[in-house]
């Protein structure tokens, strides 16, 4: 029997029995079975959260004892953090050093948002007036569902579930169907820490069959999203009809400025690896290089020789830099992106094509690739390959930078290279973008917002506003020397 679903505190199969098989990127070998949930699963999971917010039975605990729940939780995923990161490795196909790191940023979130939550207090408003109490308290924002993407489950779970325990919340995690393994043993630290029955519940299965009652049921006060763009735009449409609250992070396709005055040695090895680690399947990838037109040919050379000499592999490949795509399917939609490319007049430079070596014949491996010779109107500019593709543009000016920068849909992250201190202030300050590194590409810390403009999403996740996304404020007004109104004639 495979009992995988989390619903009111128990470890049960689904409803029909059926499993789902979970599949390595790296050669197809089976690394797990899971239950597949129904849609009356999912009902149970939506009823447990919405029956345990109601009961005040984890909304009753104080700020400081969800917070020290929290720490817990980050000390037993700290104690198996390498058996969850070879969960995390297995499902992703992403190097076995990879999941280990991420793992260590999901225990520092655990602990920021632990720290965190112990210093939520109600503050008090001078009104003027000596018999007024006025106070503004924070209160749990309800129940919510809380749906992950497959390229960084755990992480992007974390982000979402370690706030929604301190802020009182009850909850349903959806991570993807490729990807459930790390969000298992997430449930499985929540539980053994000694969180209330029905709190937190897990549902797995593909969003078509799960998703339409995680979104629309209107027991459900709140949508945290990590995804795709259509199907944040489906959420949003769903979601109007009981106005819910939505924290959604849609990806980006995120400018890598980089200027002739640059450390360029610098500048080149960090755009290696904004736009190739983990295959491009980063929603903050730097994709899309924009370089001064005079350092164009020195900076673009460079790139292609680096981007052939990556060493792609399996999870346990010691020599390996980077390792496959997430799908078949998906491979084939990086595959077409390049083609179509190709097409509008890229000039391909390297890469372009599945890996031909042996030893990833059963994989999902793809070439690191560079297209020069792009222009912000390109199809391959502006939409999200969600691979390892990167795009060259060139600009002459510093505004020509900005505004290449600029002409993007999306707004998630962006980076600036250029040893004139002011400058990169200006264009950093110009970019309407949710993050941006001068000088640097890619490093977050939990205490730091994170989130975009536009159509990357709504809302932030991590630092002190990625609390807030999950409470309620509530202003309470008490007059301690009562008296009547006196505004109408009393005849």
């Amino acid at each position: 029997m495979v009992a995988t679903l989390f619903i009111d505190g128990r470890w049960r199969q689904a409803s029909d029995g059926v499993v789902h098989d979970v599949h390595s990127p790296h050669d197809q070998h089976v690394v797990a079975q899971v239950s597949q949930a129904t849609q009356a699963d999912v009902l149970d999971a939506i009823g447990a959260a919405r029956a345990s917010f109601d009961s005040g039975v984890f909304t009753s605990w104080s700020f400081k004892e969800r917070s020290d729940l929290v720490l817990k939780i980050a000390e037993l995923l700290e104690r198996d953090a390498d058996v969850i990161a070879r969960k995390e490795s297995d499902d992703t196909g992403k190097r076995f050093i990879e999941a280990q790191y991420d793992v260590a940023d999901v225990i520092a979130t655990f602990r920021h948002f632990g720290g965190l939550g112990a210093k939520v207090h109600e503050r008090s408003v001078d009104v003027g007036l000596s018999h007024v109490n006025s106070r503004i308290v924070y209160e749990s924002l309800g129940v919510a569902s809380l749906i992950g993407p497959w390229n960084y489950p755990l992480l992007q779970i974390a982000w979402k579930v370690a706030p929604a325990l301190v802020a009182g919340c009850s909850f349903i995690v959806k991570p993807s169907e490729l990807t459930p393994q790390s969000a298992i043993a997430l449930i499985k630290a929540i539980e053994e820490a000694g969180t209330p029955k029905g709190v937190a519940n897990l549902i797995l299965g593909p969003g078509s069959v799960v998703g339409t009652s995680l979104i629309g049921d209107p027991r459900i006060d709140m949508v945290s999203f990590t995804g795709g763009l259509t199907t944040g735009q489906t959420i949003m449409k769903a979601a109007v009809a009981d106005v819910k609250r939505l924290a959604l992070e849609l990806g980006g396709k995120n400018p890598h400025i980089i200027f002739a005055d640059a450390d360029l040695d610098s500048a080149i090895d960090n755009a290696v690896t904004a736009a190739f680690l983990h295959s491009g399947q980063v929603c903050s990838a730097g994709t899309r290089l924009i370089v001064e037109r005079s350092i164009h040919d020195r900076v673009v050379k460079e790139i292609v020789r680096r981007a052939g000499k990556i060493t792609l592999g399996g999870p346990d490949d010691e020599l390996a830099e980077s390792g496959p795509l997430i799908s078949q399917s998906h491979l084939m939609n990086v595959s077409l992106y390049v083609d179509k490319a190709v097409a509008e007049g890229a000039t391909l430079l390297t890469g372009g094509k599945r890996s031909d070596k042996a030893e990833h014949e059963k994989g999902w491996y793809y070439l690191p690739t560079v297209l020069d010779n792009c222009r912000s109107a390109m199809e391959c500019v502006q939409e999200e390959s969600f691979g390892p593709v990167m795009t060259v543009e060139l600009f002459d000016t510093e505004a020509e930078a900005i505004a290449i920068g600029n002409d993007t849909v999306f707004g998630l992250s962006g980076g600036v290279w250029s040893s004139d201190e002011k400058k990169a202030a200006r264009v950093a300050s110009a970019l309407r973008h949710g993050t941006i590194w001068v000088n640097d590409f890619g490093p977050y810390r939990p205490a730091a917002e994170w989130g975009g403009y536009k159509k990357s999403g709504i809302g932030r996740e991590l630092g002190e506003h990625g609390l807030g996304e999950y409470l309620e404020i509530k202003h309470i007004w008490t007059n301690n020397a009562p008296s009547r109104s006196g505004w109408f004639r009393d005849q």
